[in-house]
């Protein structure tokens, strides 16, 4: 699929829509910006609610593709997340739907299998058909998500890379999470190549770098064409002598959706 021109990101006043809004452009992306809250800077920027059927047709018109990153990130009670994650992620399908948009890149998250048990050290990778076992509302929201996705592709033709996001931020904050890192860098490679990979149909991929303790396996990533270029291992001496080595008793340190697993944080809006 050729780079899309115009392409719509939604959730862009978010902390993994601020890194996109700095890095997606140097692939030649034309970004319109949608976000239940104003963006810094971005007059143009479309602030609307996902529940705004007439706000999503108006930011999908004329798009090439849409980076669906719009939604609440954490747990929060279940009418909260039916409304955001659910019913918001129907809306903004059937708006791309209506539009013509030929495909879409959606950000689910590892919390879709947080209770799968992390790998023992040798042992093989988590693969992307493993069975889904959602860790919260959040998570079970982000299921939903793929199978709605997997729904669009057979029914109406539109493409989706569902992609499990681990954590996306500048440095990886945790021991669990050198694990699951992706640096902002390596999630624009990821996102660039979900967005342009020919004949995708419905694909899921998990989203990390290449870290030395990776868990989950990114061969269907890697097939899109994405080559991650970092590794979280740099960080890794100084946040095991800040919080030690992960605990086995703990659910938290071994099962891919973490602190999510048992203590989950929740939304604060």
């Amino acid at each position: 699929m050729p780079t899309p021109r115009t392409l719509l990101l939604t959730g862009a006043a978010g902390g993994l829509g601020t890194l996109m809004r700095s890095l997606l452009p140097e692939y030649g992306y034309e970004l319109r910006l949608f976000d239940v809250r104003p963006v810094e800077g971005e007059p143009d920027a479309i602030t609307a609610d996902l529940g705004d059927q007439d706000a999503l047709r108006a930011a999908v018109r004329g798009v090439d593709a849409v980076l669906h990153l719009a939604g609440i990130s954490l747990e929060a009670p279940f009418e909260k997340i039916l409304r955001s994650n659910i019913e918001g992620t129907y809306n903004l399908y059937e708006a791309a739907r209506e539009a013509g948009v030929p495909r879409v890149v959606f950000a689910s998250s590892n919390h879709a299998v947080g209770f799968t048990p992390a790998p023992r050290p040798g042992a093989p990778l988590i693969p992307v058909d493993t069975p889904r076992r959602p860790d919260t509302f959040y998570g079970l929201s982000k299921s939903f998500g793929e199978d709605l996705a997997q729904l669009y592709w057979d029914r109406h033709g539109l493409e989706t890379v569902s992609v499990r996001i681990g954590s996306c931020f500048a440095e990886p904050a945790d021991v669990r999470m050198l694990s699951v890192w992706m640096s902002p860098a390596d999630g624009a490679r990821l996102f660039h190549a979900a967005l342009t990979a020919e004949e995708v149909g419905h694909t899921v991929v998990y989203g990390s770098s290449a870290n030395t303790r990776l868990w989950w396996d990114l061969t269907s990533a890697r097939a899109l064409g994405y080559e991650p270029q970092d590794d979280s291992e740099q960080f890794a001496a100084k946040l095991i002598a800040e919080h030690g080595e992960l605990d086995p008793h703990k659910p938290a340190h071994t099962h891919l959706g973490g602190r999510f697993v048992d203590d989950p944080p929740i939304w604060p809006y």
